[in-house]
């Protein structure tokens, strides 16, 4: 930062000394952040340790919960006095505006019914459809053709891979309320230095696909239990390139989807899920050294009652959809079994 003309004099190299982080500048993030959280933590709130940017308060049955992303701010619970108290205090420390209700944040869209809380990406969906000039394009059923396989040496280079790497870096961000794209934007993510003509193809299908459905999304049931529940596959050394396995999971809370995940396998796989199920419950052995210490984690919650593995034929395993490109009617069937919704759709 250059000193203001005035006070430039000729011959003199000095700087100004900022005694408050200016808009802008790369530090002034970081600096109002550090702020926030001190302050919000004298007010009696605790920084979660699993996402910094949470905050949240929990006295007996009252809990309240504060989620901030640089200037734009979450707030919810279930103590109305706590809330309106809060409020009252970020507005002494810091100049605020009370937006009322959520509706939207960041590209997502909330709305509220008797049922629950519906969370869905249909402005940012049409948004990419646009974009991509797919408005009028004929809409498909499901992302991709059954058993598709792509390989980093499929075909022709792109002589733009422009366009994919934008189309698929939109869609990333899509992945926060549409979980059945997830395996397929992660599979294709993977060929953005190098783009063939296979890869875009596969690529322009998926918002064929959205078009369909922009405005489907989570629903977060208003009745629902607190107990959990995971599903968890793997795809057994399927990628072509690595013969590495895709790992896939999702996690419901009652019957509302709160987590999901497509990876692929930093290591090889040496056994079946089934027969890793087997191990916990049974003896570890010289051949298990690398793994002694998850599985002994595992095998004391189960020994103490917390969870309960079980095998999923494949026909019920939820997870199937985040470790493989499946047929249009297991697809179909797994992703309404995730819990996904479209208000907007004609009933």
């Amino acid at each position: 930062m250059e000193p203001p003309p005035r006070l430039r004099r000729q011959g003199e190299n000095v700087v100004c000394r900022l005694h408050k982080s200016l808009y802008g500048l790369k530090q002034a993030s970081r600096n109002w952040f550090l702020t926030f959280s001190e302050t919000i933590q004298k007010a009696g709130y605790e920084q979660s340790k699993a996402d910094y940017s949470l905050f949240f308060k929990a006295q007996g049955t009252s809990f309240t919960a504060i989620l901030v992303y640089v200037d734009d701010i979450l707030l919810t619970g279930n103590d109305l006095h706590e809330i309106e108290r809060l409020k009252s205090f970020l507005l002494k420390c810091f100049r605020i505006k009370d937006l009322g209700n959520l509706k939207y944040f960041l590209g997502i869209e909330f709305s509220r019914t008797h049922k629950g809380i519906f969370m869905s990406q249909r402005k940012y969906a049409l948004d990419i459809l646009q974009g991509s000039g797919l408005l009028g394009a004929r809409q498909d059923k499901f992302p991709v053709e059954q058993n598709l396989k792509l390989t980093p040496t499929d075909g022709e280079l792109l002589n733009d891979p422009t366009k994919y790497r934008r189309l698929v870096g939109r869609l990333i961000y899509l992945m926060v309320t549409r979980p059945d794209i997830v395996y397929f934007v992660r599979t294709l993510s993977q060929y953005m230095h190098e783009t063939q003509k296979p890869h875009w193809d596969a690529a322009i299908r998926i918002p064929k696909y959205i078009k369909g459905t922009p405005g489907q999304g989570l629903l977060f049931s208003s009745c629902n239990n607190l107990t959990l529940k995971a599903f968890c596959d793997s795809d057994w050394g399927g990628c072509r390139a690595t013969r590495r396995s895709v790992t896939g999971y999702c996690i419901f809370l009652g019957n509302s989807l709160i987590s999901w995940k497509s990876k692929t396998q930093s290591k090889f796989q040496d056994r079946p899920p089934k027969q890793s199920i087997e191990q916990c419950e049974s003896r570890l052995h010289e051949r298990t050294k690398h793994i002694e210490i998850d599985c002994q984690i595992v095998r004391e919650k189960l020994q103490a009652g917390m969870i309960s593995p079980s095998y999923v034929p494949i026909h019920f395993q939820l997870a199937d959809v985040f470790t493989k490109a499946l047929g249009k009617d297991q697809f179909v069937t797994l992703r309404n079994k995730l819990g996904l919704h479209d208000i907007h759709s004609p009933t």
